[in-house]
């Protein structure tokens, strides 16, 4: 039977900054990228409260792997408009906190952008997005690409290496079905629990560290204030905001219905799961 286990956000702010728990950190970023991943140091950040309505409700941990790369981590509850402008600020902040004054431009740092968000940005249908930087001729359509002598002088074979890296997790739109080691991961960060059977890098280790029973008594109670303070902005968000929010979303599917439109097309449309779709025509 599976056990209760604490938030990856929480996590982020009390445990994953201490180098014995890396491993679950070093784990989920793995999977994510696709190349193993080991975690040098954190780095100074934000500084992380307590209660979520203190900080805009985004946590952040900032750190530097073995290859020289930033890998900036939020987890952000509330829906912003514009988001993708807010992670584009922080991670030109962040290559300009850490290019020294006098260095040359080839020592900029590579910065990796991971946002878990419990909202749904923008319109899509898949719930993991990636955005990187590479440039296309207009009129051949070919990618532009590094000499021999780029390569060798800046350690990388493309010039989409060079740039930042922005992934987008949408944690809601996750049907619960995991088909790979990654959605294991994604599992967890929507229902806080690890099945059997997972086997993803990192998850055993987050499923012995990370269990709500093992926290001391102290720990366990702030925790449980925490959580109480995300169901109350949550609440707040959906009193003040959310029916309307919901009312108009409501009525765009029915108007799109009556037009002709398909459920994967109003679904799409929408920025909404289809069951969803299917539960307002119903």
């Amino acid at each position: 039977m599976s056990r209760k286990l604490i938030s990856f956000d929480w996590a982020i702010k009390k445990l994953l900054r201490s180098k014995a728990n890396f491993g679950i950190l070093e784990g989920f970023l793995s999977e994510l990228l696709k190349f193993d991943i080991k975690i040098l140091e954190v780095l100074e950040s934000e500084s992380n409260p307590d209660y979520l309505s203190d900080k805009f409700n985004r946590v952040d941990l900032k750190a530097k792997d073995q290859q020289g790369n930033i890998i900036i981590v939020e987890v952000q509850y509330s829906y912003e408009s514009d988001y993708l402008q807010r992670i584009l600020f922080g991670v030109s902040k962040t290559i300009t906190e850490h290019l020294k004054e006098g260095d040359p431009y080839e020592a900029i740092t590579k910065v990796i952008s991971v946002n878990l968000l419990y909202f749904n940005l923008g319109i899509g249908t898949d719930y993991i997005y990636k955005g990187c930087t590479d440039f296309v001729g207009i009129h051949n359509n070919d990618q532009l690409k590094l000499s021999k002598k780029q390569q060798q002088k800046f350690e990388q074979k493309t010039i989409p290496q060079l740039f930042p890296e922005y992934y987008l997790i949408n944690i809601n739109r996750f049907n619960d079905v995991a088909k790979d080691t990654l959605d294991e991961w994604i599992f967890f960060l929507k229902n806080e629990e690890i099945k059997e059977d997972f086997s993803a890098k990192g998850l055993l280790e987050a499923k012995e560290k990370l269990d709500l029973m093992k926290l001391p008594p102290e720990q366990r109670q702030a925790y449980e204030i925490y959580q109480d303070d995300l169901h109350y902005q949550a609440s707040m968000f959906e009193s003040n905001y959310g029916e309307g929010y919901l009312d108009a979303i409501h009525e765009t599917v029915l108007r799109m219905h009556k037009k002709g439109l398909d459920i994967e097309m109003i679904a799409e449309i929408a920025g909404i799961a289809q069951n969803d779709v299917k539960n307002i025509l119903n």
